[in-house]
């Protein structure tokens, strides 16, 4: 997909730094990369899950590529092209590189920072976890496979976010699979789904839950991502149990909706939930699994659901 250069100059004041030659790839600062290196706070992946903030590479192969235009999605939704439509793209070598360049680049302002925390300051630039989840769905990225293979060649660990939207790509992740598999869940039934996610193919409820079946086909532990936004998505909680009830799953994120980004283009700063809707919302979700609420960073607004805690990586 052809992005414009009034396009580009727009992602990169918003923080984004392409990768290779072809405009599709690329990479972005985390809000808690930041902070984290100043040590005023860390994501909560570093909380659950034991990624390191400092050292995590937010990342998209597939930036302008989603099946879905999502009204809680932060980015710029009319980049959306739901098939890759083109013969030129870059390889994974190259997009690994570049991006990791673009994280030195990016950061270097910090090494002037009197508060940065200098073993952080020098692991920074050293990143070793990949975030595919900035923009865009990774699983259409042609190389997906390989790029994951690149990234365990140079022993990052991957955490690669889908929409589920790519069930025959996700087959084909067996043989190359990611350390962490996200997959969204942000409804409860095909008629939320399709007020909430938008779809842009057709049968993409139908396409969702053939992916969530292929689940158990994974030697990788699988998260169902819930974005929850009020007044939209956050109905039905004894159906969003069923599904999780239904599917090889290890752990469910829950996750409140914030108002940044492009999002504020469609919702309103009402439809963030509050601590006390995410307490309620994911309780109502919990009693109807056998699942318990193992963990919860307040600050993000996000609780995750597990019969035991996750085993950290990145330690």
């Amino acid at each position: 997909m052809y992005i414009s250069e009034e396009k580009k100059k727009d992602l990169e004041k918003k923080g984004y730094r392409f990768a290779g030659e072809n405009l599709h790839a690329g990479n972005k600062i985390c809000h808690w990369t930041r902070k984290s290196i100043v040590d005023d706070g860390v994501c909560y992946k570093e909380e659950f899950y034991g990624i390191k903030s400092h050292r995590c590479l937010q990342m998209s192969p597939a930036i302008p590529y989603c099946q879905h235009k999502c009204l809680f999605c932060w980015r710029d939704t009319e980049l959306t092209q739901t098939s890759w439509d083109t013969d030129d793209y870059d390889d994974p070598k190259t997009i690994i590189e570049d991006c990791i360049e673009n994280q030195k680049k990016l950061l270097c302002g910090f090494f002037g920072n009197d508060k940065a925390n200098p073993k952080k300051l020098e692991e920074c630039v050293k990143p070793n976890n990949a975030a595919m989840s900035l923009a865009g769905e990774p699983l259409l990225y042609p190389d997906i496979n390989q790029l994951i293979e690149e990234f365990g060649k140079m022993d990052f660990t991957t955490f690669l976010v889908t929409n589920g939207e790519a069930p025959d790509k996700l087959a084909q992740l067996e043989d190359a699979e990611p350390t962490q598999l996200y997959v969204s869940l942000d409804a409860p039934n095909k008629e939320v789904y399709k007020k909430t996610c938008l779809p842009q193919v057709p049968d993409g409820w139908d396409k969702l839950q053939e992916s969530l079946e292929l689940l158990s086909t994974l030697d990788t532990r699988k998260v169902l991502r819930i974005t929850s936004v009020k007044d939209l998505n956050m109905v039905h909680p004894e159906e969003y149990a069923k599904i999780i009830n239904k599917y090889d799953v290890d752990y469910v994120e829950i996750k409140a909706y914030m108002y940044v980004g492009d999002s504020r283009n469609r919702l309103k700063w009402e439809n963030m939930p509050k601590t006390v809707d995410m307490h309620e919302f994911t309780k109502s979700i919990a009693d109807n699994t056998s699942l318990g609420i193992i963990n919860e960073v307040e600050k993000s607004r996000v609780l995750l659901l597990g019969s035991k805690q996750p085993k950290k990586y990145n330690k």
